[in-house]
């Protein structure tokens, strides 16, 4: 009954389908397989149970019959489970993706839920990502997590926040230019001594600092086009975790969430290791949507990764003092309605 689907690959379906894909559901939430079937079960007859990606946190469900899936879509979608500890699936038709024999396991894919994750930025092939890493010593990393530390820290829903230089503004997606918190603080100046060192030429004056506890990530969003210049760099503290990138058909500075569009979209993942500086310029920037997805470990090369009991970033930015004329208008909410 259950498989690991190795040689079937599913893409995305806005007509309906006996195959269903669940997102925040599987191994690596705490949701075995045989409870994902069980709990579907009770609309019909499962064929199978599989993972959709490496992941460990989004599956395939298949019926013998499209009623069946139909039900369980209706009955659980965006809705707490009964079943799966009243955790809410997102759910939408998949179809089965025919390939042939001699694909590269290497590839991205298109519609697709199969990521591999890469090691090297390089590996991506995305113009503008860039990953450095060891960028901050064990010592320096102590002596960063320390200073925070000291400051009070802003809670969010899920996770906790300090703005430096300026205040980012979740409901806006963007900063209050006029309300200036003074320089960047002193205990940050051999971080911005290094990004100095491999560019001269940036200038950065805002940084969000984020704790992110065990199962908790970041939703896909691109950094907003009129707030801030076109170089983001993000260092990663005390552990691990995959962040993911995604280019829709369509585009958008929002990720669509219209049910049942079959847009085009193309996931790349790599893997970001403990006091790793990542720089994000050009189309990785203003192209790409980030995203950390959000479990508690992550397959990566075949092993299964734990995140750290807390994961902080430090993002550092150049607030915009204009609107955006960059080369991707239909990703920039300066240039778009």
């Amino acid at each position: 009954m259950m498989n690991e689907c190795r040689s079937t690959r599913f893409i995305s379906s806005s007509s309906s389908s006996p195959n269903l894909y669940v997102a925040n559901c599987g191994p690596s939430v705490g949701i075995s397989m045989d409870q994902i079937q069980l709990a579907f079960s009770k609309f019909g007859e499962v064929k199978s149970v599989c993972a959709a990606d490496q992941s460990g946190a989004r599956v395939v469900v298949s019926f013998s019959k499209e009623i069946s899936a139909k039900a369980a879509l209706e009955a659980f979608d965006g809705k707490p489970c009964p079943y799966l500890s009243d955790r809410i699936l997102h759910i939408r038709y998949s179809s089965i993706l025919q390939t042939s024999s001699s694909s590269s396991s290497s590839q991205s894919q298109v519609n697709g839920f199969l990521s591999v994750v890469s090691l090297e930025a390089s590996e991506l092939q995305i113009p503008g990502i860039y990953l450095l890493k060891d960028f901050v010593t064990s010592k320096e990393e102590e002596e960063l997590l320390s200073a925070v530390d000291c400051r009070l820290w802003k809670n969010l829903a899920k996770r906790r926040v300090q703005h430096y230089g300026y205040e980012f503004m979740y409901e806006t997606r963007n900063v209050n230019t006029k309300h200036h918190l003074g320089e960047l603080p002193s205990f940050l100046s051999p971080i911005l001594k290094k990004i100095s060192s491999f560019f001269p030429n940036i200038i950065v004056d805002q940084l969000t600092v984020n704790e992110y506890p065990p199962g908790v990530g970041l939703s896909p969003h691109i950094d907003t086009h009129s707030a801030f210049e076109g170089f983001i760099f993000s260092l990663s503290l005390t552990g691990p975790c995959i962040m993911e990138f995604r280019r829709y058909s369509q585009g958008s500075w929002i990720p669509p969430d219209k049910k049942g569009e079959n847009l085009q979209v193309i996931k790349k993942a790599l893997f970001l290791p403990p006091r790793s500086m990542l720089l994000l310029s050009g189309e990785a920037r203003y192209a790409w949507h980030h995203y950390i997805p959000h479990h508690k470990g992550d397959a990566v090369r075949g092993d299964i990764i734990k995140r750290a009991s807390r994961r902080v970033s430090f993002t550092f930015r150049k607030v915009r003092n204009g609107p955006c004329c960059c080369e991707f208008p239909q990703y920039c909410d300066s240039q778009s309605n």
